[in-house]
């Protein structure tokens, strides 16, 4: 079945996004991962490509072009080569942060930030987790209170991706203690503002090179024009954007997946067993079959999704199903491609053992697969 989510434009654009790739990711790879961390000039350089900011607009730097399947052009891209890391470092600046900032920005804002992220000169991180609180956002303890003309923020996170390299961090922030969900508020911390510290980076599972990072905040004067959005209004801002955020998981999960499938298919066309390709083996066959027949239904609900978020329509239980689906897939389809592999995909020399553990976080972060099921099952039964 012929997939008619792309257009020639995308198309031309994904071959400026592979010169990219093959170019400035691809030999630095095994370094990004011995560093936990994605060289500066690699951000720049995707700057200076176009590969960041094709949403934000043309007076900013941008591209102009707020179409998601530009954003899937490269995470595919991304993901053929077994980029995770770095895909999930361009997808929070250029799905997460950069988003929030032109949607709840002021035209001043915009001014100072905008243009340095297109360029990749500002690096952004969004901080909600805390040591105490993930799904649950209720739980934040993080505190801001107006002093003067600044908010004086206290308090720590932890998770935080690009949490090394960023130079903007939106922080969520309880700004009204006896006001509930109407109590939170988004804040702007910058880098060099005093009290703003950040730890180690932590050594995780998978995506060894992407930097993940606790944060504290201890007397942090954050100016009140670092005020992102409404005071009291963070949670109905997170609320609003988690469709964007949870169908770019869902891009990422499948993009993985398709790619960890075309290894497969290589290898086991090309490795011998008892005289014959590993291919030629009926058990061989029904499991790819199987994997690419769930793989081609998976697309055609993201190519689905990607439409109904450029037309505004994407809503919060359908982008859940789309998340819950293709992390569950994902995990599912990359360890059957490791088994395929044999001993040999148990080696991180091949690109299937590294998928194999960056796919686990993807059923955690963004909304664990539990925290999607209630989100579905309570818009299925009306109950809560």
């Amino acid at each position: 079945m012929r997939r008619r989510l792309y257009d020639q434009d995308h198309e031309d654009y994904r071959q400026v996004v592979r010169e990219f790739v093959d170019r400035e990711v691809t030999p630095h790879r095994e370094r990004f991962d011995e560093q936990h961390l994605v060289d500066r000039e690699t951000w720049l350089a995707a700057g200076k490509q176009g590969i960041l900011g094709v949403a934000a607009p043309t007076a900013l730097g941008g591209g102009g072009l707020d179409d998601m399947r530009y954003r899937n052009v490269v995470v595919e891209e991304l993901a053929r080569v077994g980029a995770a890391s770095v895909a999930s470092g361009f997808s929070l600046q250029d799905d997460i942060t950069l988003p929030y900032i032109l949607d709840l920005g002021t035209p001043e804002q915009h001014e100072r930030w905008v243009p340095r992220m297109v360029t990749g000169e500002l690096i952004g991180a969004i901080a909600m987790t805390e040591p105490g609180a993930g799904s649950d956002l209720q739980g934040v303890r993080t505190t801001a209170v107006r002093e003067g003309d600044d908010w004086v923020l206290n308090g720590s996170k932890t998770f935080i991706t690009n949490g090394i390299s960023s130079d903007l961090v939106i922080v969520v922030a309880r700004t009204d203690p006896g006001a509930g969900s109407r109590g939170f508020s988004l804040l702007v911390v910058e880098r060099g503002m005093p009290g703003f510290e950040r730890g180690r980076k932590l050594e995780k599972v998978g995506l060894q090179a992407q930097d993940t990072a606790e944060l504290s905040f201890d007397d942090v004067r954050v100016p009140a024009a670092n005020l992102l959005g409404t005071e009291g209004g963070g949670f109905g801002h997170l609320m609003e954007r988690l469709p964007r955020e949870r169908l770019s998981i869902s891009m990422m999960a499948l993009a993985a997946a398709r790619a960890a499938l075309d290894w497969t298919v290589e290898y086991t066309k090309e490795r011998v067993a008892f005289g014959q390709p590993l291919a030629s083996f009926q058990n061989t066959q029904f499991e790819l079959a199987d994997m690419v027949t769930e793989l081609d239904v998976l697309q055609a609900y993201v190519d689905a999704s990607i439409i109904a978020l450029n037309e505004g329509e994407l809503t919060v239980v359908d982008a859940a199903k789309g998340k819950l689906l293709s992390t569950e897939t994902q995990k599912r389809v990359v360890d059957r491609c490791l088994q395929l592999f044999g001993g040999y995909g148990y080696m991180l020399e091949y690109p299937i053992a590294r998928s194999y553990v960056d796919a686990r976080i993807q059923t955690i972060y963004g909304g664990t697969s539990e925290i999607m099921r209630t989100i579905i099952a309570r818009d299925l039964t009306g109950l809560r």
